[in-house]
């Protein structure tokens, strides 16, 4: 077990690395630099500021100093926000979007897994058609027309809801609706179909063959099984939802990561994107790491790793 966490770790690192070095040369690939303006910067002042930042020096240079601050959990300066550092960025602007973010994964969980197994217990009955009607159009539907229709008819039609900011309790629910949707009605979806296959199962029929009440038939054995294709989509779910979603977060006006990320792109802010793109893949593989673990408690027929 601890053999397979360790390998579990340094495949973790080995794939961050090649997701910073794959953003910092991509970066670095884009025509101009991070003080390229509309407005030519004198080359006094432009050679100055190369000189300051060190993007003067060569390009391998500047990658073995870039990671060596990882290392120490330093993602340098902002180009674009001077006196301020990536990492300030990132304190600033994490909280709002995980806020937003944690809403949203409660309010999926709370929704998606009871409808995904109400709609399979109920197959090709009323309530099943309208779950799935509901999922179906979720997921069609993308999250920005979503944020759109919500700032239309709750903001703008009925004003009960603000139509930007989450400076009251009412400013998030905008978001976090717009934010779940998708995987709301996928976990719903995902759950069901899981679900339907689980109940098929001979040792289903052998437990009702049994005598077994239909209570612990499905709770006891049939929902455990059916959540391990939803545990495996709900890691990856959770770690995107809580770094933020850069569309919503800027069509609602939320002061999250997702902001500092499309200006940063905007102003070829080299350290920014690769910093949050960092950030964001070692928070997304740190959950897919946990999802691991959780097999083992959900399943304990899954064993991870060889035992003695």
């Amino acid at each position: 077990m601890k053999g397979y966490y360790a390998k579990r770790i340094l495949s973790a690192l080995i794939t961050l690395l090649i997701i910073t070095t794959l953003t910092f040369v991509m970066m670095h690939s884009i025509p101009g630099g991070p003080f390229t303006r509309e407005r030519p910067v004198p080359d006094e002042i432009l050679k100055t500021l190369n000189e300051k930042y060190n993007l003067d020096a060569p390009i391998y240079e500047q990658y073995f100093d870039y990671v060596k601050g990882l290392v120490t959990f330093d993602l340098g300066p902002s180009y674009s926000k001077i006196g301020t550092t990536v990492n300030d960025l990132i304190i600033s602007g994490f909280p709002a979007s995980a806020r937003i973010g944690l809403y949203a994964t409660i309010l999926i969980v709370l929704f998606g897994i009871p409808l995904g197994i109400v709609s399979a217990l109920k197959q090709n009955k009323p309530i099943d058609y309208l779950v799935m009607f509901m999922a179906t159009l979720g997921v069609t539907v993308p999250s920005f027309v979503m944020a759109t229709l919500i700032i239309y008819f709750f903001a703008g039609k009925l004003g009960i809801l603000p139509s930007f900011g989450v400076t009251s309790p009412l400013g998030y629910v905008g978001p976090v609706l717009a934010l779940s949707g998708y995987s709301l009605s996928f976990v719903a979806r995902l759950t069901r179909s899981s679900m339907l296959e689980v109940l098929r199962q001979d040792y289903i029929r052998t437990a009702r063959a049994n005598g077994l009440s239909e209570f612990k038939v499905i709770y006891k054995h049939a929902i455990k099984n059916a959540l391990i294709p939803v545990v495996t989509y709900l890691g990856p779910m959770i770690a995107a939802i809580l770094t933020g979603s850069f569309v919503i977060e800027k069509i609602f006006a939320v002061p999250g990561m997702g902001r500092y990320f499309v200006e940063s792109v905007g102003n070829r802010d080299y350290t920014t994107i690769t910093g949050i793109t960092v950030f964001y893949a070692a928070f997304y593989i740190i959950m897919v790491l946990l999802v691991d673990i959780a097999y083992g408690f959900i399943d304990p027929r899954i064993k991870l790793g060889k035992e003695k």
